[in-house]
């Protein structure tokens, strides 16, 4: 073995001095970290069910180590490193704090340095274990076989317990960091949140799904771009939507020629369900002054679920929604991509209904028209409607994707459904059930089959009902109907589809989803789609490790938000980002937006 050849002292005292110079962490940022977990209730949770195994007394308590996981973020722009989160705990906070916090002390040295890590290492790895919802272990190539018997010989009640930890986990993460304005969200009226998966990598290199062995991050998946996102090796042709309808004029794809994009693969990793909140009813729209207006909160996100691309939809987006109803969250509107709403109604749509969210949906072009019917009642688009209304007017987006009508004349279709729409008599009742009125016998409409309703003015439509030997429908020969909870559930939603208040709420809770995964994915912020900061395999590590950045995502929107505002008369302490005036919004069909008026 060589010897390492002694360096010049001068040139060997300036490295030392170099190393030296670590920039420690003031006491101030440090209490502030310590009162945040301590305010945040986390540490009496973990300590619930993480048991490290019995020896020597634990030199490194969970407390200290979530002390650390937060510094780390702030030292990091959100991230997580464990070897940063030694060096904080160990070396960059003051001996004083060190002692309050029973920090063992080790020497500033390679061997000092290991030994810290080490206890760090165990400590967060027997956190991440109670939490695992994941029968298969990380790091090495299971083969099928063997994750098979795995996965069979698991204990799913233990499972499901170790997956509530996770999900409880995250939530206390989350909401210690939009506490500066729970009060303002809970005082609101109604909480509209949009949901999103959004595509995080995984620090694991993937293997072709139908191959013999996992990746070393068994619980990842392939991410694909077009469809479902779901890898199209597990997909059978069986179960992919159908395609939709070819537009006029423009010839079909030779069946001989070869598909490439749906095989192309896009990532490895996990999809990132998010929870974001966004105020429906208001755009971020500046004050004359051009600063924020302060009634109008930032979109954070208030829940965040892991799985492979494409699984589960329905069941991550509902877990978190039911914590978030737990936490006293009062529910409004919800808008999500076509993945939700195309699961099955007891997956996702009577779920979210029964918890008195008002859902918002988009539909995909063989989802359009006429969905289903009850009583006589038709839904057209998720809505209720006279059996007898036009059918220009029932077949107005479809007649749009074909191009048989222009978007101006779809605009003003959607704009005449209005005068056929069943209306409701009353509330909902705790079941679902609700009484309901045909738009005759509302006011809204003159129909022959109430002669009461005619002569009531030109204003209202004149329905023309079709002639049936069975004689009217039970919409039409009654007052009210009794409309079930059941009935149109998979594409019923809360408003009429396209319409201009749709419009309002769905985009601006998608966008805000949108927005949101932008922000975080930031490289030089949190950077939560890079695999880089978030090195330890799992699904539970993946989900703690995602936990801390979203949450330093929120803080930073806070902060950014009040830096901007105009308080106490007195000019803010920085500008806000929309700087450009802001353009008139045009109005939204399926096929693009209208042209400008002239």
């Amino acid at each position: 073995m060589k010897t390492p050849r002694a360096l010049p002292s001068e040139r060997h005292e300036r490295l030392m001095a170099m190393r030296a110079e670590r920039r420690y962490i003031d006491d101030a940022d440090v209490e502030a970290a310590i009162e945040e977990v301590d305010d945040s209730e986390l540490v009496p949770l973990l300590e619930e069910f993480v048991h490290l195994p019995r020896g020597r007394r634990r030199t490194l308590h969970l407390r200290s180590l979530l002390i650390g996981l937060y510094l780390c973020t702030q030292d990091t722009g959100g991230k997580i490193v464990l070897e940063r989160v030694t060096d904080i705990l160990y070396f960059r906070i003051s001996p004083r704090l060190r002692e309050v916090l029973d920090i063992t002390e080790y020497a500033d040295s390679d061997q000092g340095f290991e030994a810290a890590y080490a206890v760090v290492r165990r400590l967060f790895h027997a956190m991440k274990d109670a939490m695992n919802p994941s029968p298969l272990p990380p790091n090495g190539h299971l083969s099928r076989s063997e994750a098979h018997a795995l996965t069979a010989a698991a204990d799913i009640d233990d499972l499901a317990e170790r997956e509530r930890r996770l999900a409880l986990f995250t939530e206390f993460v989350l909401d210690a960091s939009v506490r500066p304005l729970h009060s303002l969200l809970t005082e609101l009226a109604e909480v509209s949140l949009g949901v999103d998966a959004t595509p995080v990598r995984t620090f694991s290199r993937g293997r072709r799904t139908s191959g013999p062995e996992l990746a070393t991050d068994p619980d990842a998946g392939w991410y694909v771009r077009e469809g479902d996102h779901r890898d199209p090796d597990t997909v059978s042709d069986s179960m992919r939507p159908p395609s939709p309808p070819t537009k006029k004029g423009k010839p079909k794809a030779s069946q001989d020629k070869k598909k490439t994009s749906l095989k192309k693969k896009y990532l490895f990793g996990y999809d990132a369900h998010l929870i974001v909140t966004r105020d429906a009813e208001h755009d971020a729209v500046l004050l004359d002054d051009g600063t924020p207006n302060p009634e109008v909160l930032p979109a954070l996100v208030l829940g965040v679920a892991l799985d492979k691309p494409g699984h589960r939809p329905a069941y991550n987006g509902l877990k978190v929604l039911n914590r978030l109803r737990e936490r006293g969250y009062k529910p409004g509107y919800l808008a999500g991509d076509r993945a939700y709403n195309n699961s099955e109604p007891d997956e996702w749509q009577l779920p979210v209904r029964a918890m008195g969210f008002k859902p918002v949906y988009d539909y995909r072009a063989d989802q359009l028209g006429k969905q289903a019917g009850t009583h006589g009642a038709i839904l057209v688009e998720g809505r209720w409607y006279c059996p007898s209304m036009p059918e220009p007017l029932i077949n107005a987006t479809i007649d749009l994707h074909a191009e048989r009508i222009d978007r101006e004349t779809w605009v003003r279709l959607i704009a005449a459904r209005r005068g056929y729409r069943i209306m409701p008599k009353e509330n909902a009742d705790t079941d679902g059930y609700q009484r309901m009125m045909c738009p005759a016998e509302a006011g809204k409409a003159q129909c022959p089959n109430k002669p009461r309703t005619l002569g009531s003015g030109i204003h209202l439509p004149l329905i023309d009902p079709e002639p049936s030997p069975a004689g009217p429908l039970k919409v039409c020969r009654q007052r009210t109907i009794t409309v079930s909870p059941e009935a149109g559930a998979k594409q019923w939603q809360a408003l009429d589809y396209g319409g201009p208040e749709w419009q309002r709420v769905y985009f601006r809770l998608r966008n805000s989803v949108e927005g949101y995964n932008g922000y975080a994915k930031n490289p030089l912020a949190e950077g939560i789609e890079s695999a880089g900061s978030r090195r330890i395999r799992g699904i539970a590590a993946q989900t703690i490790l995602l936990a801390f950045p979203l949450a330093h995502a929120n803080r930073r929107k806070i902060k950014k938000w009040l830096d901007t505002l105009s308080l106490g008369g007195e000019r803010p302490r920085r500008r806000t980002h929309h700087r450009r005036p802001k353009k008139e919004p045009r109005s939204w069909t399926p096929t693009g937006h209208l042209a400008p008026a002239a």
